[in-house]
């Protein structure tokens, strides 16, 4: 029997695993996820694997089909084109009202966020997808609307496989600073403006990126 201690440690470290692979790109959208052959790989029992593999499903990057078994999500381009539309709408109302009601303690926070530009490997780049969510989730809160807030962490766990494709590491921090400088002035107008460009920049850049070479492996 294995330790629950080393079972709870494997879950972990396959749930990482597996949700950079997916949000890289490297494990194709429908692609089935074969519990034994994953349970395999990291020596380790099927139980942290599907415990894993649960996790993911809570975040829109898996799909459990009763007696077929763990996908990944397949979306089509009308749904991507929807929950890009839907984060738009509800970061601009989180910012018109996180411009009202910010705290000198929230800006710090949102401050804090980045831990810099490491590169273009996919550890960082999964690293740049956490901070970016964290980023605009800490929005939301300081909307002072929590199911708001949740809302748009939500709606990141289920882009986070295309807000990759942006390739950002390098611009984020900078951009994202222009967002909190704003905040901290409480100008709503230049906050939601700073926004609104990041966010239409970010998806005329996924959206470019799917036409022009993922198509295909995105299902789309």
């Amino acid at each position: 029997m294995i330790p629950m201690q080393i079972e709870a440690t494997s879950k972990s470290l396959i749930y990482r695993k597996l949700r950079r692979s997916i949000i890289m790109g490297h494990r194709e959208s429908g692609e089935r996820l074969n519990v034994e052959s994953i349970a395999e790989e990291y020596s380790t029992s099927v139980t942290p694997v599907r415990d894993a593999l649960q996790m993911l499903s809570h975040e829109g990057l898996v799909v459990i089909k009763p007696r077929s078994g763990y996908f990944v999500v397949s979306i089509t381009l009308k749904q991507l084109r929807d929950l890009l539309d839907i984060r738009r709408i509800l970061e601009v109302t989180a910012i018109e009202r996180a411009a009202l009601r910010v705290t000198e303690e929230q800006i710090k926070e949102m401050r804090h966020v980045h831990a810099g530009y490491t590169g273009d490997d996919d550890e960082s780049y999964d690293r740049y997808t956490d901070e970016n969510h964290r980023f605009h989730y800490l929005i939301g809160k300081a909307s002072g609307n929590n199911e708001l807030a949740e809302m748009i962490s939500k709606l990141h766990d289920q882009l986070a496989r295309f807000m990759v494709m942006r390739r950002a590491g390098k611009t984020m921090e900078f951009t994202h600073e222009r967002i909190v400088n704003a905040l901290q002035e409480h100008d709503a107008e230049a906050a939601r403006q700073s926004l609104i460009d990041d966010i239409d920049r970010a998806h005329e850049a996924i959206l470019d990126n799917i036409m022009e070479d993922d198509a295909n492996s995105w299902q789309l």
